[in-house]
């Protein structure tokens, strides 16, 4: 997304001195390693954005994106522990590379070290991001608990689920964003419709995750198809396909769901259920329903008419991605 490249390399070269190896090996090591195997770096470059388009140096907000980065990947290292998962962008995860204690206690220097980022900003700053900061890596737990429980549950309802995405993805977005406007001394009211614009455009991003684990190209996504499938995740597209299904699909889509089988036809059969349906089509409209309200906010922020242009190209481009 070209809009974030004259920040990514600002981050990359902060990011390359978090990398350099430190004393105990086994504790930073596996750090160092999942930081360095990719990822979109979307949240630290929005914060980073958001500090330029309230007129600051985008390099003011280095600290927080930092902190927001080694954060997410705090959460991505115990999330593959609890998915018992392989793999991590092609790449072996860190309890399978390392093992399971390493996974553990590296994660929780990880999350120590997101916090010591922000004690590089003065008291008036540091107060309202750390309290921000801890706010939503608490509600990406209970997102992450969210999900967890809702893989024993059949009765998880819509909303439900959005409110699990909006925890285990959205806030993040959202206070990533937020972090960049404080940081150029917005005010309060104006940072929290930065805020709100984050977080809808957070939810249309994780709705276009759970597309394109379906129905995206493999070869261009850069992971397995129907992973979410297997997984038996409760995802948008499986809620809204009971909603639609008659009794005999329904049926059929809930046993498959209810099997721990690994299998090429389990993906195959699910995926012509929700194609019968036409739920990749349902879903491109709650994409481009929140897309909408994440407008609806942008066009209240305090910015020039150029960069609320370049914002919204932005979101569009987000929601329309094809990995």
């Amino acid at each position: 997304m070209k809009i974030l490249e004259p920040y990514k390399a600002i981050f990359l070269h902060h990011l390359e001195e978090e990398l350099v190896p430190k004393e105990p090996t086994n504790l930073y090591k596996p750090i160092s390693y999942i930081l360095s195997i990719g990822g979109k770096r979307l949240r630290p470059l929005l914060a980073m954005l958001m500090c330029d388009v309230y007129g600051s140096a985008p390099e003011k907000a280095i600290h927080a994106a930092m902190a927001v980065e080694i954060f997410h990947n705090f959460t991505l290292v115990h999330d593959d522990v609890m998915d018992h998962a392989a793999l991590r962008r092609g790449k072996q995860t860190v309890h399978e590379k390392w093992n399971l204690n390493t996974a553990i206690l590296s994660g929780d220097a990880m999350m120590i070290r997101a916090y010591q980022f922000l004690e590089n900003y003065d008291n008036d700053l540091h107060k309202p991001l750390t309290k921000l900061f801890s706010n939503t890596a608490l509600q990406v737990c209970e997102g992450q608990q969210l999900d967890v429980d809702f893989e024993e549950r059949e009765d998880v309802t819509i909303e439900e689920y959005l409110q699990m995405i909006i925890y285990k993805t959205s806030v993040l977005i959202g206070a990533a964003m937020k972090m960049g406007a404080l940081i150029a001394n917005v005010p309060d009211n104006e940072a929290q419709k930065v805020y709100d614009f984050g977080l809808n455009l957070g939810i249309a991003f994780q709705l276009k995750d759970d597309y394109l684990d379906t129905f995206g190209n493999a070869e261009i996504f850069g992971k397995k198809i129907g992973g979410d499938i297997l997984e038996n995740k409760k995802t948008l597209l499986y809620l809204k396909a009971l909603e639609k299904a008659d009794e005999t699909s329904k049926k059929k889509l809930t046993a498959w769901y209810r099997t721990n089988e690994q299998s090429e036809q389990k993906i195959k059969e699910v995926t012509n259920i929700f194609s019968s349906l036409k739920i990749d089509e349902v879903v491109k409209k709650e994409i481009v329903k929140y897309n909408e309200k994440a407008f609806e906010f942008l066009s209240q922020l305090s910015i020039s008419k150029e960069k609320s242009t370049i914002l919204k190209q932005f979101s569009d481009q987000l929601s329309k991605r094809i990995i």
